[in-house]
C-alpha cells in the first residue's frame, strides 16, 4: 500500500482524461480532420521502402485474434505493436499536424496509440458480445492526446535538457490509452507515472553528424511504449506517485535541474482547436511558410537560378534552432529537416513533394548551390509572435537578390495555410489532399466511402472495427475493387 500523496501534474492529467467533458464543437470537428489527414499521411508512407520495412508484427505470420487493423494493410496485431505500427506510418513523412511551443511536436502521433487500443477493444467486446467503442471515443481521446501533449509543450523545452519531444507522445498516449482500458484515476496517475521513470531518447537521431530514420519512427516508438504502460497499469502495476519530485532521484532533480514544470493554462481543448496541419507539402513546420514564399517567388527566379547572387531567409529562433543547417546532407531525413534545402526547392521547382527528398533529386546540383547562397537571420517580431497565445505564427521573408543588381519582393508569409486562422481555406485543401494519399492504395469507390464517413454527422456512433475495416487491405496489398 503507498500512501505517499501523488505530484499534483500526474492527478492533472489524471482528472482531465477521466472527467472534462466541456469540448467544443470546434474541437470536435478539427479532430475529425486530424483523423482524416493523419491515416491519409499514414497510407502515403506505404510508398516507401524504408518504412514498410518498419511495419508488421515482430516475429513474422504472427495474427493476433481480435487484433488492430494497420490501415493500409493486412496486418491484425496486438495493440502495441500496432500503435508502433500506426504511429510510425503518421510520422513517417513528416506530413501529420504540428504543435508549436517552447517544446515542438505532432499531437497525430498518439493516434497510434488511440487506434492501436480502440480498434483492439472494440473487436474484443464484439466476440463477446458486448458493445464496442465508438468513433467519438476515437475523437474524444484524440483531443485529449492532442491537449496534453500541447498543454505540455507551451512552456516546457524537453529539447533545450537534450531530451526529445515525443517523450511527451509517450506522457499522451499512456493517458489516453489507461482511460479507454476504463482504468480509474488511481491508475492513470501509476500509468503516468512511469513516464517519468522511463524518461524520452536524446534528440541526437535528429541532428548531424547522427541525423537519421529514427526521428521517423521514434514517435511510433513512443506511443506504443505508452499504450504498454496502459496495458501493464490495467493488470495491477503500481505506480511511482512522486515520481517528479522524490528528492534526489526524481525526475525534477535528476532532468530538470530542481525547477518544476510551468503550465500557461488549463487541460481543455486548446490545442486541437489551434493545432497547424501541413497542407500542400511535407516539410518541418518551422519552414512551412517559408516554403510558401519560396513558391510564390519561384515564377520570377525560376528561370535566372544561375543568375542568382544571396537568398536571404528571415526567420524566427525556432526555426534557427532546428532547421538551418548548412553543408552537406546525407540523406533524406537531413533534407526535410532542412530550410534552406526547402527553400530551394520550392525557388527552382515551384514544388515539393515526399520524394522531392530522395537521393535522385538531390543530386540536381542547382540545390547545394542555391543552399550556399542562402543568409538566415532572426527576426525578433517573428520570434515574439510565434510565442504569442493570441498569435502563434510562423512568420518567414525570403527575398531573392540577382547578379545584374536586381531583387524580389521581400515575400513575407505569416500564417501557414495549416493554421487557425486559415481553417476553411484548408478544409477542402486536405480533402483533396487525402484522395491523392490513398489513391495508389485504394480503389475510388473505397475512397468515397471513407470521406463519406468523415463527413457524415452518423461517425461518432459508428463501431471503431468498423471504421477501421475500411482501411483494410487484401495480402496482395489493395483493397478489392
Amino acid at each position: 500500500m503507498n500512501d505517499r500523496v501523488p505530484d499534483s501534474e500526474l492527478v492533472d492529467i489524471a482528472q482531465y482524461v477521466r472527467n472534462y467533458d466541456a469540448i467544443s464543437e470546434e474541437a470536435f470537428q478539427t479532430a475529425r480532420l486530424c483523423l482524416m489527414d493523419s491515416l491519409g499521411c499514414a497510407v502515403l508512407a506505404l510508398r516507401f521502402a524504408e518504412c514498410a520495412k518498419m511495419l508488421g508484427p515482430v516475429v513474422p505470420g504472427t495474427v493476433v485474434p481480435n487484433g488492430t487493423r494497420v490501415p493500409g494493410t493486412d496486418f491484425e496485431l496486438d495493440p502495441v505493436t500496432a500503435a508502433f505500427n500506426i504511429g510510425t506510418m503518421v510520422r513517417w513523412l513528416d506530413f501529420n499536424d504540428t504543435w508549436l511551443a517552447a517544446e515542438w511536436g505532432h499531437p497525430s502521433d498518439n493516434l497510434g496509440a488511440i487506434l492501436g487500443i480502440a480498434d483492439w477493444l472494440s473487436r474484443t467486446r464484439r466476440a463477446r458480445g458486448e458493445a464496442p467503442l465508438l468513433m467519438r471515443d476515437v475523437l474524444t481521446a484524440m483531443i485529449k492526446a492532442h491537449e496534453i501533449q500541447g498543454v505540455m509543450a507551451l512552456e516546457n523545452s524537453f529539447n533545450a535538457r537534450g531530451l526529445d519531444h515525443v517523450i511527451l507522445v509517450k506522457l499522451a498516449s499512456a493517458a489516453v490509452s489507461a482511460d479507454l482500458l476504463g482504468c480509474d484515476e488511481a491508475r492513470i496517475v501509476n500509468a503516468v507515472s512511469q513516464v517519468w521513470c522511463d524518461l524520452g531518447p536524446l534528440r541526437t537521431y535528429r541532428h548531424a553528424p547522427n541525423t537519421g530514420s529514427r526521428k521517423s519512427w521514434a514517435a511510433g516508438d513512443a506511443t506504443a511504449r505508452g499504450v504498454f504502460f496502459a496495458l501493464q497499469t490495467k493488470r495491477g502495476e503500481m505506480g511511482y506517485p512522486t515520481a517528479l519530485s522524490a528528492p534526489r532521484w526524481g525526475f525534477y532533480d535528476q532532468i530538470w535541474q530542481g525547477d518544476r514544470f510551468r503550465f500557461q493554462r488549463l487541460y481543455g481543448s486548446y490545442v486541437m482547436e489551434n493545432v497547424l496541419f501541413k497542407v500542400s507539402f511535407p516539410a518541418e513546420f518551422h519552414a512551412q511558410t517559408a516554403v510558401e514564399a519560396a513558391f510564390a517567388l519561384h515564377e520570377q527566379v525560376g528561370e535566372r537560378i544561375a543568375s542568382v547572387q544571396r537568398v536571404e531567409v528571415t526567420t524566427h529562433e525556432a526555426a534557427i534552432k532546428i532547421i538551418d543547417k548548412t553543408g552537406p546532407l546525407h540523406n533524406p531525413a537531413d533534407r526535410d529537416h532542412c530550410l534552406q534545402y526547402m527553400v530551394a526547392m520550392g525557388l527552382i521547382f515551384g514544388n515539393l513533394t515526399a520524394d522531392d527528398y530522395g537521393d535522385e533529386r538531390a543530386r540536381d546540383a542547382r540545390i547545394d548551390a542555391l543552399r550556399a547562397k542562402m543568409v538566415v537571420a532572426e527576426n525578433a517580431q517573428f520570434t515574439r509572435d510565434y510565442h504569442d497565445p493570441h498569435k502563434r505564427s510562423i512568420a518567414n521573408t525570403v527575398q531573392v537578390f540577382f547578379a545584374d543588381g536586381s531583387a524580389t519582393e521581400a515575400m513575407t508569409v505569416e500564417y501557414p495555410i495549416g493554421h487557425r486562422r486559415r481553417r476553411q481555406e484548408a478544409a477542402p485543401l486536405l480533402v483533396e489532399k487525402f484522395k491523392k494519399n490513398m489513391t495508389p492504395r485504394f480503389a475510388d469507390h473505397r475512397i468515397r466511402e471513407m470521406l463519406r464517413a468523415f463527413e457524415s454527422p452518423d461517425l461518432d456512433a459508428m463501431p471503431v472495427w468498423e471504421f477501421m475495416d475500411m482501411f483494410t487491405v487484401q495480402a496482395n496489398g489493395r483493397m478489392d475493387e
